[in-house]
């Protein structure tokens, strides 16, 4: 278990430092609850909140969002328990791949967030009632945590993370290609990374009659892009 915040403190990062991201994201019916939902809260209401769901459906990208919008500090994971619990009293406070957090520190950042003047959010892919915990006091504040769930991304959401896939190796992808792939790979983040660097190791035009010979060779050899 972590000492929270008696190791080697983390320096923690100033909200500049949260990446901005509001304009690209992509907002659809696969996320329109949670985003109604984060552009109120914290208002007045539980000071914890999760957000929740698989991998590629943008809840860390939306909990960025928020984190910039109420100058958050950001943490991750294990790196948690590096954070100097003083920084972090009656400020609001992202905790992203909070899972990975040992159970001590979540306890402690919980416990902060409800004692008055600050708010935490835990992005997550499974809800917090789904975490292991060996704590009983830890498990009964993870049992009542108000959760809101993202979906798995749907026909708008994906062709958007195709077009950033595709953007960042400097491909300009046609309309016809993106609606062809969102039809016919796997709605995750990892299959659209896989299906897009599959098609740049081509070193060829990156068009539709392309990805429909990668996509019938994935299906001859029982490869899946997912």
């Amino acid at each position: 278990m972590s000492a929270f915040g008696t190791r080697d403190q983390l320096k923690l990062p100033l909200s500049r430092d949260v990446p901005a991201g509001a304009a690209e994201f992509v907002r659809s019916g696969s996320n329109a609850g949670a985003v109604e939902i984060l552009e109120r809260w914290p208002d007045g209401g539980d000071p914890v909140l999760a957000i929740c769901g698989p991998a590629g459906c943008g809840k860390s990208h939306l909990a960025g969002i928020w984190a910039e919008r109420v100058g958050a500090i950001a943490l991750h994971g294990a790196e948690a328990g590096l954070a100097d619990p003083l920084e972090l009293e009656s400020r609001p406070v992202l905790l992203d791949r909070a899972q990975d957090a040992d159970d001590v520190t979540l306890f402690h950042l919980i416990n902060l967030a409800q004692s008055g003047g600050g708010a935490l959010l835990l992005a997550s892919r499974p809800a917090p009632r789904a975490w292991s915990t060996t704590l009983p006091d830890l498990r009964s504040r993870l049992d009542v945590i108000r959760t809101v769930t993202l979906q798995e991304p749907d026909d708008a959401v994906l062709a958007a993370i195709l077009r950033a896939r595709f953007a960042a190796r400097s491909i300009t992808p046609g309309d016809d290609l993106i609606d062809y792939l969102v039809r016919r790979i796997d709605r995750s983040a990892t299959a659209v990374e896989s299906v897009v660097e599959r098609l740049d190791a081509e070193h060829r035009p990156v068009t539709r009659t392309l990805a429909r010979q990668v996509l019938e060779a994935r299906d001859a050899t029982g490869e899946l892009f997912d």
